[in-house]
């Protein structure tokens, strides 16, 4: 699956909060991996970008390999901790985003080849790969990308339940009965004053 990103992301390389760029000439050819975490300013860049309270630790483990055309498959794993707000009781939560990822990064020249596709199935566009730029792959981008997406966007306090307001239990107790006293042409109920 493609990694969103939200509507307000820096679209230039120098405003990435996490940025962290490997040139393809130097993977070696049998592959590599490559382990980084972000800094506390990075740490605190990505937290103000996803509108969370704090991120407390982010890092990347990133298995890379050529896979010809001048492509690089990138496999591993982002993990994070994150400081939220519970939505049904304001407080402060911490929850943890452990986030595969599986991404091919290609030139533009790339064209990806079409899946085979069973009879009567509808043509399914594949996700387009990350760009590789100036030689260069920022799996920093894409680890941000995919800690987004791990994101809980409703998070919740273990064991918070949210308790909808007690329903009326006289039908006539609510803040229109008056008026619907006076449409009807009825007195207001006892305790009311009809206007």
């Amino acid at each position: 699956m493609a990694a969103k990103t939200p509507a307000n992301w820096p679209s230039s390389g120098k405003d990435i909060p996490w940025s962290f760029s490997v040139l393809v000439a130097q993977i070696p050819e049998d592959g590599a991996q490559v382990t980084f975490e972000a800094d506390a300013a990075q740490r605190a860049a990505l937290a103000e970008v996803a509108g969370l309270r704090e991120v407390t630790e982010a890092r990347a483990s990133f298995d890379l390999r050529h896979e010809g055309e001048g492509t690089v498959h990138a496999i591993g794993t982002v993990k994070a901790q994150v400081g939220q707000t519970c939505v049904v009781t304001l407080d402060p939560i911490e929850n943890t985003i452990d986030e595969p990822v599986d991404v091919i990064f290609a030139p533009a020249s790339y064209v990806p080849p079409k899946a085979p596709m069973a009879e009567g199935e509808p043509e399914e566009e594949p996700d387009p790969p990350e760009p590789i730029t100036g030689g260069a792959i920022d799996l920093g981008r894409v680890a941000t990308d995919f800690l987004f997406l791990g994101i809980d966007p409703y998070p919740r306090k273990p064991g918070a339940v949210f308790e909808p307001p007690a329903a009326v239990s006289d039908p006539e107790d609510h803040p229109f009965a008056a008026l619907k006293a006076l449409k009807d042409g009825t007195p207001s109920p006892p305790g009311k004053k009809g206007k």
